[in-house]
């Protein structure tokens, strides 16, 4: 009886006895926060200055830390909202995307939850989906160029150096920093242009231009009126 209760206490799963997964979660969690913080902050950031007001980057990330929850929310339901589309046909997935574009500056520009972040960029959007994927397509023209600069010269040197195995991790190596290189550089773009575009949104239906002239010092309201829900 000692013996059973030993082995089963001996083969119990614990955290402990993995430091390399320990170190992968922890890693994960580090990548996702900063993620989170790199768009929420853009996003503060590129409002602020489109309001013509001024801005630090502590003062953006300081906004985003209050908002980590529900943006992870809005992220995760985002990408949900687009796998499902895409699970069914490659056009309505591209044609969600298009229409949940803005959800991000909605949540943290008018805070808004994720299921009423989604709702409210599928209402601005409507009618402007072509205008979205505009951005999308010059977006991922601008990521093919820079992963073509940074990332394919190590790639092809990968190939090149195949019989060396140690040449191989070197060039795999750098072909990933490569790719991370031009994923910094490129992803804000996207970020700017979406931020700009909710704007765009709002003044041509909101009138926001006339809001904003009326009340300078005030904070953007959101839209009036429920938004009708699209989960």
């Amino acid at each position: 009886m000692q013996i059973t209760i030993q082995q089963n206490y001996q083969g119990r799963f614990r955290l402990t006895d993995f430091p390399g997964l320990i170190a992968t979660l922890v890693l994960v969690v580090i990548a996702i926060v900063a993620y989170l913080f790199s768009q929420g902050g853009t996003i503060f950031a590129v409002s602020e200055l489109y309001l013509g007001r001024q801005v630090s980057i502590a003062g953006a990330l300081q906004r985003v830390w209050g908002n980590l929850g529900f943006l992870f929310g809005v992220i995760v339901l985002n990408g949900l909202a687009i796998t499902g589309a895409l699970i069914l046909l490659v056009i309505p997935g591209i044609y969600v995307a298009c229409r949940l574009l803005v959800c991000v500056p909605a949540a943290m520009i008018e805070e808004r939850g994720p299921r009423d972040s989604l709702s409210r960029s599928w209402e601005l959007t409507r009618g402007y989906a072509g205008r979205a994927s505009m951005i999308f397509l010059l977006y991922f023209a601008i990521a093919v160029a820079a992963n073509l600069l940074f990332a394919t010269p190590f790639s092809i040197g990968m190939l090149t150096a195949a019989k060396n195995q140690s040449a191989v991790w070197f060039w795999l190596a750098m072909t990933q920093v490569g790719t991370r290189v031009a994923a910094v550089l490129t992803q804000p773009i996207l970020l700017i242009a979406t931020s700009i575009f909710y704007y765009d949104l709002r003044v041509r239906k909101e009138a926001f231009d006339l809001q904003f002239m009326m009340n300078p010092s005030a904070p953007p309201p959101a839209g009036s009126g429920s938004v009708p829900s699209i989960l």
